[in-house]
């Protein structure tokens, strides 16, 4: 049942196609260019989907935000995480902006826009959680990347986690760290989306999830997700890279200039953190 829900959302999405972000677009400005800027409208608080199919969260505001800065008309395009980065260098949208976090792989395939947010990863399960004795439990724990550093968690964390099956968003920053460090002791499964692993979860198909904080500080409060509870640490640092950014064709330079002086007015006059605190309670900026 809750797949078919999914599926309406997206069959909603999609029938609108684009929603129009409104922006006035003066004469001069860019040549007169739409912008369009592809988002799941599932990874909520980053961005949804409403019941009558408009665009809403943190990235489609955020979005208004900065065309408004940049004076150009943009358009949010609904699209499946798979098909983000090649949709991008197929042309067939200009901008993808959901909670994408920059990383050396991605670098080779796009070019990223100064960062706009920059979130800790967390474990999930069932209640009270898998991971609730460990000493960690609860801590923030900002890691390097530098193997030194991270071992001696990785050893905690593969110790509990041994023999269970835990869930994760196909080609996610998130899914090279769980496959290098727990594939020899962990079944690994791995899904289209966040809220597809959390169905898996709360139904027990699976041990454990790994995805982003922020979107867990949202889905946890639903209904559906009550048995749910967040479990070890919170997984911060630059082991994740530099934060969540914008992705654009390495081409698109002077689109990469627009953005990223946008971003950094919209972080010194304290839009980002406004935005950031009325979406995820918080502030993720970088």
């Amino acid at each position: 049942m809750s797949i078919n829900r999914r599926s309406l959302v997206k069959a909603i999405a999609g029938a609108l196609a684009l929603t129009a972000v409104t922006t006035a677009v003066p004469a001069h400005a860019a040549q007169g260019r739409t912008v369009n800027i592809a988002l799941e409208g599932s990874y909520e608080p980053w961005n949804l989907t409403r019941p009558d199919g408009t665009l809403d969260g943190f990235e489609p505001e955020l979005a208004r935000n900065l065309c408004a800065r940049m004076h150009v008309q943009c358009r949010l395009v609904a699209q499946d995480w798979d098909g983000l980065i090649p949709g991008l260098n197929g042309g067939k949208f200009d901008v993808i902006m959901d909670a994408l976090s920059i990383s050396d792989e991605r670098k080779k395939a796009i070019a990223f826009s100064t960062p706009y947010a920059n979130t800790p990863a967390v474990f999930a399960s069932a209640c009270p959680g898998i991971l609730s004795k460990i000493p960690s439990n609860g801590a923030l724990l900002k890691l390097s990347g530098d193997p030194a550093q991270v071992k001696p968690m990785v050893d905690v964390l593969r110790k509990s986690l041994k023999g269970k099956t835990i869930g994760i968003v196909t080609g996610s920053v998130y899914s090279n760290f769980i496959n290098e460090n727990f594939k020899d002791v962990a079944t690994i499964r791995e899904y289209k989306s966040a809220p597809d692993h959390d169905i898996d979860l709360t139904s027990g198909r699976i041990d454990v999830a790994f995805d982003d904080a922020a979107y867990y500080a949202s889905a946890l409060s639903k209904p559906g997700n009550s048995s749910l509870c967040l479990t070890g640490p919170r997984i911060g640092g630059a082991i994740w890279g530099d934060g969540e950014a914008l992705g654009l064709r390495k081409s698109d330079t002077d689109l990469k200039t627009m953005f990223d002086r946008a971003i950094s007015e919209a972080l010194a006059d304290g839009t980002l953190k406004r935005l950031s605190e009325k979406w995820f309670k918080t502030d993720v900026t970088p």
